[in-house]
């Protein structure tokens, strides 16, 4: 991974890209596995990709935002520069979003509104546009596999006072599905590989396993809390983050949404958007075993994620649903 930029190169990139001055100062926000960032001023950030893996990754993003921001209704960032900060790796210049992450504000009614044409809006995406841009097919998780990894985890976080005895026993009890493999997003273009294994189905799961088969989607793929910006009144503001996006499973993004804003207004959401009851069981049942399984992680594994964080997820996502 190419070493980041000096604060000298910083500023000369963001001066060819026409900031410069004290107001311009670049200010470090946060390094992931692919990509650095840094506020710049009030008004941008700006974001590297670290090697050339993430930089194709964030020329499909920013190609995928162009194509969104006129088909949804919710904002996403637009670049207001882009280009390469060394050879075969690129920058993005983008401008700020109003808003707080949805960590730290909680969504009115109408942003659950927002929610829905969100979700609605991918649903809409013709996945052939999205392959032009070279987005890749996903398929479905298994569900049975992080059941069973939620499973093996939930005796200990019972004991530790991790996990209610409810909890506990609705999570031993579950009926998982068989997850078949997802119907190929339109017949009009190439088909996306058939996943070859399915799911096995867990004791007390065989009335389940003729669910319908999830039809792939164009979807977000990281919906969490950072990623949804708030407004004031309780609106979705924007969505940042669309590398991970691909055509996939649409449970997914609900699952995400589940552990961002809580599974009742997440299945509300789903419902609105018109995804049926299968698909929002399947992504309930989603953002329930993986935020077990990541709590557990940070506990007696390596994993370094805040505590307080991974617990409000927790919660959030075994909130009761109708």
């Amino acid at each position: 991974m190419r070493p980041l930029p000096t604060p000298h190169a910083l500023r000369q990139l963001l001066a060819a890209a026409g900031l410069s001055g004290p107001a311009a100062e670049p200010r470090r926000i946060a390094e992931g596995g692919e990509h650095a960032s840094w506020w710049v001023g009030e008004d941008h950030v700006l974001r590297l990709a670290r090697d050339p893996a993430g930089a194709a990754r964030q020329r499909r993003e920013s190609a995928l935002r162009d194509l969104l921001r006129a088909r949804l209704s919710v904002a996403v960032p637009a670049s207001g520069g882009r280009g390469e900060w060394a050879p075969g790796l690129t920058y993005t210049l983008d401008t700020r979003l109003p808003g707080t992450s949805a960590e730290a504000r909680p969504l009115s009614r109408a942003g659950e509104a927002d929610l829905a044409a969100l979700l609605a809006g991918l649903r809409a995406v013709d996945p052939a546009d999205a392959v032009a841009l070279g987005l890749p097919y996903q398929p479905p998780r298994p569900l049975v596999r992080p059941w069973r990894a939620a499973v093996a985890v939930a005796e200990r976080l019972l004991h530790d006072g991790e996990f209610t005895p409810d909890q506990h026993a609705a999570l031993v009890t579950t009926a998982t599905p068989a997850t078949p493999a997802a119907h190929p997003p339109a017949p009009h273009h190439p088909a996306p590989p058939t996943p070859a294994d399915r799911d096995e189905p867990t004791p007390g799961a065989a009335d389940a396993t003729t669910a319908p088969a999830p039809v792939a989607c164009l979807c977000h793929l990281d919906l969490k809390g950072e990623h949804l910006l708030v407004s004031d009144d309780g609106r979705v503001a924007g969505v940042l983050d669309w590398t991970d996006a691909a055509i996939g499973d649409p449970a997914e993004d609900i699952a995400g949404l589940a552990i961002a804003v809580g599974a009742p207004a997440a299945a509300r959401a789903a419902e609105r958007a018109g995804h049926g009851p299968a698909v929002r069981r399947r992504g309930l049942l989603l953002a329930r075993y993986d935020t077990v399984v990541r709590l557990a992680d940070r506990l007696y594994g390596g994993d370094d994620s805040p505590l307080p964080l991974l617990r409000a997820q927790r919660d959030r996502a075994w909130r009761a649903t109708p």
